[in-house]
């Protein structure tokens, strides 16, 4: 299980809604290997963000068994969950959740903070990650001082900072025009290039052409599982 960074087993979401019971995610099966770009696509309703809530830990499945890093998390207890979310995953949202009144590199040292880390090393470990996302001299902006791309870099750079297992993106290019969309899915192609596991929602076949494997959900189970071809013209 080395090389597995996903298991899922049956994986099954329910919500009652008054006298409804509504079937979200409908007994999934997925092992994703460490170092994987794979893109979860469905129309809406497919449950593709509930599957994508309990990979990232927010939420808890009603059934099946989910192994994240080699650690069973389905039946964690909340404050379990929180420990695994600041440790082992890396969110980056459609709308980026930055602070508005806090520079970039503060911005970026805000999951350091929670984790207890020392100011020098906050700063030095922040500024690398800006650096990495070609953010090295905007490190004093404020996100309103920054275009929706730069705001977009500074997420994936807070993102990155823990040296999380996983990157989770949720509709990362939602908010951006489709240039800017191209160079964030750049850097995230470039991130996986170096390693980096990730999983990106999105419901656009052109942002999800930028993964190496696609997943297709429709009514809560797995419609299709293939490999992107010719991913390495985008890369």
């Amino acid at each position: 299980m080395n090389d597995v960074i996903i298991r899922t087993e049956e994986l099954t979401k329910h919500y009652v809604l008054g006298a409804e019971t509504v079937r979200a995610v409908r007994g999934v099966d997925l092992v994703v290997e460490r170092g994987e770009f794979v893109a979860i696509m469905g129309p809406s309703g497919s449950g593709k963000s509930t599957f994508m809530n309990m990979i990232g830990c927010l939420d808890t499945p009603t059934a099946g068994r989910y192994w994240l890093n080699g650690q069973q998390v389905s039946e964690l207890s909340e404050d379990e969950l929180a420990r695994v979310r600041n440790r082992a995953i890396g969110f980056v949202f459609q709308t980026f959740n930055l602070l508005p009144r806090a520079t970039a590199l503060h911005n970026v040292e805000l999951p350091l903070i929670y984790a207890g880390v020392g100011a020098r090393e906050r700063r030095e470990r922040a500024a690398q990650k800006l650096e990495m996302v070609g953010l090295g001299d905007r490190m004093g902006h404020k996100p309103p001082e920054m275009s929706g791309g730069q705001r977009q870099r500074v997420a994936v750079a807070r993102a990155l900072v823990n040296e999380p297992a996983l990157l989770l993106a949720d509709e990362p290019t939602g908010n951006l025009d489709s240039v800017t969309s191209e160079e964030i899915m750049h850097v995230l192609a470039q991130l996986n290039g170096e390693g980096q596991t990730i999983m990106l929602v999105t419901h656009e076949h052109d942002i999800a052409g930028y993964a190496k494997r696609q997943v297709h959900l429709r009514d809560g189970i797995i419609e299709q599982d293939f490999l992107t071809e010719a991913v390495e013209t985008r890369a």
